[in-house]
């Protein structure tokens, strides 16, 4: 395929529509940390749409907070600017963070079969993070490969779990876990006929 479509070229072009859709309150919180994360680095926007494979107009949208990004765009931007998810995400590290369950912003496939809830407070300097991950009956969800040398440990909860990590397919059933490297792209799927219900923890290699 070509590389440009009528006279505009594929890094010009806006973030396409995602899987899933970003809260308001997060889209304009990674809106200023993006911007302050890329100045630290000193890159321009071309520079870190190479590393991170979003467009530079897509960057731009996210920069300005005119656009929800998807939480697989905000992936690619997090692992593109080396740090961990909840640093895109978070502020500053407080000595004590709180985080209240009405006061989280869950992120929901656009045809709501997945959700994702933070279980842990997103500041800058955490190299765990924490997550309810809900899937419907007959569900799917694919995810990129993360950074190099993140790890993920996936505890079901609920329900069944058939999880992909590479070449790699598992079965799993309430109780059971499973640690994979989270740098090669891997897929949920709920091969059940209830809803499933997994914790998903996320670990950073030391900076």
């Amino acid at each position: 395929m070509s590389a440009k479509r009528n006279g505009e070229s594929a890094r010009d072009r806006a973030v396409p529509p995602g899987d899933l859709l970003g809260a308001k309150e997060v889209a304009q919180r990674v809106a200023g940390n993006l911007r302050d994360l890329r100045r630290k680095r000193d890159l321009s926007l071309d520079e870190l749409a190479q590393r991170t494979g979003v467009s530079r107009a897509g960057l731009s949208q996210i920069e300005t907070g005119k656009t929800n990004p998807t939480l697989g765009v905000l992936w690619k931007v997090a692992s593109g600017l080396g740090v961990p998810f909840a640093e895109l995400l978070g502020e500053s590290q407080p000595q004590v963070s709180v985080l209240r369950r009405k006061d989280v912003p869950v992120l929901r496939s656009t045809d709501r079969r997945f959700e994702s809830r933070p279980l842990m407070p997103s500041v800058a300097g955490n190299q765990v993070e924490m997550y309810d991950l809900r899937l419907a009956p007959r569900s799917r969800h694919a995810s990129d490969a993360h950074g190099a040398g993140t790890r993920e440990l996936v505890v079901v909860i609920a329900g069944a779990l058939r999880l992909r990590a590479g070449d790699r397919v598992e079965e799993l059933e309430p109780g059971d876990a499973m640690l994979f490297n989270a740098g090669v792209p891997h897929v949920y799927e709920n091969p059940g006929d209830e809803e499933a219900r997994y914790h998903d923890l996320i670990m950073y290699p030391p900076r």
